[in-house]
């Protein structure tokens, strides 16, 4: 897949050349009549928007439950968590994770990428291993410890 055109203006970088991302991690429920249709729109739409506005990231839908991965540019990012929090289809939106700093993109080349809840973990571990920044390989094992314990079981299938 090749990577999406993103404007650089968008994404101040350090003397390292790695951008500032602002990354956010929520977990939210949906509402009825979200079914796999209706997360095929959701992927869509985001596959449309996110490269003009240097977003990456993944879904993950299973059991009732949206867990979501956003990183890109500070106020990008916070607006589409505005429209997210807004959007019926969504209902307790919880932030789990959100940090700012230089890094390098968990995922570079993926606009919005669906994941099966039954893959999440695999998505996860093979981010971690081709992690090469410190901040995210911090992230990505919190995040598989939070699953490992059963923080996120509602994940557990597939929509």
């Amino acid at each position: 897949m090749n990577a999406p055109h993103r404007e650089q203006s968008d994404e101040p970088t350090s003397v390292s050349g790695l951008p500032l991302l602002h990354q956010t991690i929520y977990c939210s429920r949906t509402t009825a009549g979200v079914d796999e249709a209706a997360v095929a729109r959701i992927i869509a739409e985001a596959r449309r928007m996110n490269p003009a506005r240097g977003i990456t990231g993944l879904l993950v839908c299973g059991s009732g439950v949206f867990f979501q991965w956003i990183e890109g540019p500070r106020d990008n990012v916070m607006q589409l968590m505005d429209r997210i929090r807004a959007d019926p289809r969504h209902e307790h939106v919880v932030t789990l994770s959100e940090t700012e700093e230089v890094r390098e993109r968990l995922f570079p080349e993926w606009d919005m990428e669906l994941v099966s809840a039954s893959e999440i973990r695999d998505v996860l571990i093979d981010a971690l291993a081709d992690a090469e920044d410190e901040k995210n390989t911090a992230s990505l094992s919190l995040i598989l410890e939070h699953l490992d314990a059963g923080g996120i079981a509602e994940l557990g299938a597939v929509v």
